[in-house]
């Protein structure tokens, strides 16, 4: 079976309506002047990228700033992100922080937007943009983080194009 053929056709369904509704406004309170629309699209859009990085563990994927303020509202949620990592395959998808501007490549958004696609879903291309492009929407977080697939450990961060 394609793993796209396990997967709803909206991300938003991997959790329950109130969860997502709780999480949207976790986004709202954190961009007090975010429009309900938004912060759903942005939520959605952090689903998407927890469920690409339990397909593709130890890929160190990294999602937008804007995508990672949704990715923050669903660990915050910490009982429902537990149940959900553990729906989408049993591994927990930690979130390993690192901010680094100048250590920012398009490539490094490139490889999340494939594995999202490898599962059947497209992207919200307003909400993938590099760290300076924020034009569609500011968020508040400030930084940049990956997946490291496992326990809490030193991994290698997602680096520009030829960087060792």
């Amino acid at each position: 079976m394609d793993p796209a053929d396990a997967l709803p056709a909206l991300a938003r369904i991997l959790i329950t309506d109130d969860q997502f509704a709780s999480c949207r406004s976790t986004v709202m309170d954190a961009n007090p002047d975010m429009a309900k629309e938004m912060a759903g699209r942005i939520v959605e859009e952090g689903l998407k990228f927890v469920a690409a990085c339990a397909a593709n563990p130890g890929a160190g994927l990294a999602p937008s700033r804007i995508v990672d303020d949704g990715w923050h509202a669903l660990v915050l949620h910490t009982a429902m992100y537990a149940d959900l990592c553990e729906r989408l395959g049993g591994r927990f998808v930690h979130h390993a922080p690192g901010y680094d501007p100048a250590n920012w490549t398009p490539s490094i958004l490139d490889r999340a937007r494939e594995a999202i696609a490898e599962l059947g879903w497209e992207t919200d291309p307003g909400l993938w943009v590099a760290p300076s492009d924020e034009t569609l929407v500011s968020v508040a977080a400030k930084c940049q983080h990956s997946d490291d697939s496992g326990p809490i450990v030193t991994i290698p961060k997602p680096k520009p194009d030829g960087v060792v």
